[in-house]
C-alpha cells in the first residue's frame, strides 16, 4: 500500500510543478514590470509545494501556532535541516522567501526549472566563486525587503543531531543588519528518506521561533550570533518534543 499512496504522491508532486511552471512561464512577464522580487511567481511555487503535501495520503504537514505577531522588515530565515521534504513543509509559512539551495536541485525537470523562475538561489557546493556569488544575490534580495531562507547546516543530518552551522546566514544578517529568525522542522526525518524513493508516514510541524536581532552587531560578533540562533533551535526542538540529542 506505501508503495501505492507513494506513486500517487509522485503523481501529485508532479501535476502541482507542472501546472505551477505554466503559470511562472506565463505571469512571470506579466508582473515582473511591477515584482522585481518574484513575489507572485516565487508564492505560486511554495503553494504548488503546499498542494502536494495536502494530497499526500502518507503526509500531515502543519504550522504549530502562535506566529510572530511582528515579523521584522528584515530577516534571514534558518532552520534545522532533516529530510528533502523539509521545504514542503516550511512552504507552509504565509511569506515568501527566496531560498539558498545546491545548484543541482535547479536542473531537475519542472521542479527546479520553477525554483529558478521562482528567484531562488543556486549554489555551487565547495566553489567558493559561486558562493560569493550566491551571497550577494542573497544580500540584494534581504536589502529589499525580500526574505532569504537558509539550512546553516549546509546539508541535511543523518541523526537527531544537529550538524555545525556555516556562518554565511549569520554574515548575510550582519552586513545587511537583518534580524535572524529561527525556525525548528520536527517530524520529516523519516517523510523521505535518502536513497528511498518512496514516502512515509509523517506527522510534521515547523515552529517559528522570536526574531534575534543583530542592531549594531558587527562581523566580531559573528560567533555570538550564530551559537544564539542555534541554541534558539536547540531550544524550539526541545520544548517542541523532538528527540533530545540535538547539541
Amino acid at each position: 500500500m506505501r508503495t501505492v499512496f507513494t506513486l500517487w504522491s509522485w503523481l501529485a508532486v508532479l501535476s502541482s510543478a507542472v501546472t505551477c511552471f505554466v503559470f511562472q512561464l506565463i505571469a512571470l512577464p506579466l508582473t515582473y514590470p511591477f515584482d522585481r522580487q518574484r513575489y507572485i511567481v516565487g508564492r505560486s511555487y511554495r503553494w504548488a509545494a503546499i498542494v502536494s503535501t495536502f494530497l499526500n495520503p502518507l503526509w500531515r504537514f502543519r504550522i504549530k501556532a502562535p506566529l510572530p505577531t511582528d515579523v521584522p522588515k528584515r530577516f534571514v530565515c534558518i532552520s534545522n535541516h532533516r529530510s528533502h521534504a523539509d521545504p514542503f513543509l516550511i512552504s507552509r509559512l504565509p511569506w515568501e522567501m527566496k531560498w539558498l539551495g545546491k545548484k543541482e536541485l535547479f536542473s531537475i525537470p519542472f521542479v527546479g526549472w520553477c525554483m529558478a523562475l521562482a528567484g531562488d538561489i543556486p549554489v555551487r557546493r565547495g566553489d567558493k566563486k559561486s558562493a560569493v556569488a550566491a551571497m550577494a544575490q542573497c544580500a540584494k534580495y534581504v536589502r529589499n525587503g525580500m526574505p532569504v531562507m537558509i539550512f546553516p547546516e549546509g546539508t541535511r543530518s543523518k541523526t537527531n543531531a544537529l550538524l555545525p552551522f556555516k556562518n554565511g546566514a549569520f554574515r548575510l544578517a550582519i552586513e545587511t543588519q537583518a534580524d535572524i529568525l529561527p525556525l525548528a522542522v520536527i517530524g520529516t526525518q523519516d517523510a523521505l528518506k535518502k536513497h528511498d524513493w518512496r514516502f512515509n508516514r509523517a506527522d510534521a510541524r515547523v515552529v517559528v521561533g522570536t526574531p534575534i536581532s543583530t542592531v549594531d552587531m558587527t562581523l566580531d560578533d559573528l560567533d555570538e550570533l550564530r551559537s544564539a540562533a542555534r541554541g534558539a533551535i536547540v531550544a524550539l526542538l526541545a520544548e517542541n518534543g523532538a528527540p533530545p540529542d540535538h547539541n
